[in-house]
């Protein structure tokens, strides 16, 4: 069965289309990192699946719950933490997560044990009778974590967890929700990519309201271009490389001294200097440089959000 299950997922406010027919799943045990620029849906497509909001279509299980069905069964499976945590300035530590534990039915002989768990996995052991209002956002934003684990959710839902926290906070947080996804399924939203590469095995994309890609960070990241440096006086580099089997664009990315330097991708993730080799030793032009280029996270999205512009 699937932590979850998402199918033919929509959403509209008015005239604006959130989410478009949205679809995908996540086993037990997985680390997902969902992607996308401001207002490509992430938002909307997390506070459905944890009941906050009703699609207009489609339909979202959580471990075979339909969450528009019977959301409170869904929502006892699952720990959220929403951009911006809902806490109680006011309250302590301690008083919070009592409160939190109490609402999500820890039942009473396990909450003191909860409690201790909790406050011992987001390092909030010098914190607990400080009142939340006094605290760093780095501590609490592990308050919020805190209050999403406290019943021991079997998915958990982070919205991006390390916005507006400095380097040494994030570096935190991403080393606690590794630790947390060795007992929860975990969907983390974040625009940050460097966080998805440290923390996530899987990602999934969305822009626009539509699912653009859904894949192995291993697999998204395979080589499927190279950077070959010609001599600037070289005419026709781009055609010549262009009609070597599979390639599918061929574009100058700027000069190295008296080379110019040309990027080429192709289809697949088979590497490319071979066949670009061959092509090249049927000229005489000077070749300065000829080498895979590794694919970046960052190269990824910034590819998918050029197609996304090129089809609308």
């Amino acid at each position: 069965m699937h932590a979850i299950a998402i199918e033919n997922l929509s959403k509209s406010y008015g005239r604006i289309r959130a989410l478009a027919e949205v679809g995908f799943t996540i086993s037990p045990g997985e680390v997902i990192g969902l992607l996308g620029p401001n207002g490509a849906g992430k938002t909307t497509l997390m506070k459905i699946l944890t009941g906050y909001l009703e699609p207009d279509a489609g339909e979202v299980r959580v471990h075979g719950v339909d969450v528009v069905a019977d959301p409170l069964a869904a929502q006892r499976r699952i720990g959220y933490l929403p951009e911006s945590a809902p806490l109680y300035g006011e309250m302590l530590v301690q008083e919070y997560l009592e409160m939190m534990a109490a609402m999500r039915g820890v039942p009473v002989e396990r909450r003191r044990d909860r409690m201790r768990e909790v406050i011992r996995a987001t390092g909030l052991s010098d914190r607990v009778v400080q009142p939340i209002a006094t605290l760093s956002k780095g501590y609490r934003q592990r308050v919020g974590i805190a209050q999403a684990i406290i019943h021991e959710p079997d998915v958990l839902i982070l919205d991006e967890p390390t916005t507006g926290l400095d380097p040494a906070q994030i570096a935190e947080i991403r080393d606690l929700i590794v630790g947390l996804s060795k007992k929860s399924t975990v969907l983390l939203s974040t625009h940050i990519l460097s966080e998805v590469e440290a923390t996530c095995e899987r990602v999934v994309v969305i822009m626009a309201g539509q699912l653009r890609a859904d894949a192995k960070l291993a697999d998204l990241r395979s080589a499927n271009a190279a950077v070959v440096a010609v001599e600037t006086a070289a005419t026709g580099v781009a055609e010549l490389l262009g009609k070597v089997a599979g390639v599918t664009g061929v574009e100058s990315v700027g000069p190295a001294g008296e080379l110019t330097r040309w990027r080429v991708t192709a289809q697949g993730a088979d590497d490319l200097c071979p066949a670009l080799y061959a092509a090249l030793r049927t000229t005489t032009w000077k070749v300065g440089e000829l080498r895979p280029e590794p694919k970046t996270l960052e190269r990824v999205f910034r590819d998918l959000a050029t197609r996304q512009e090129v089809a609308s």
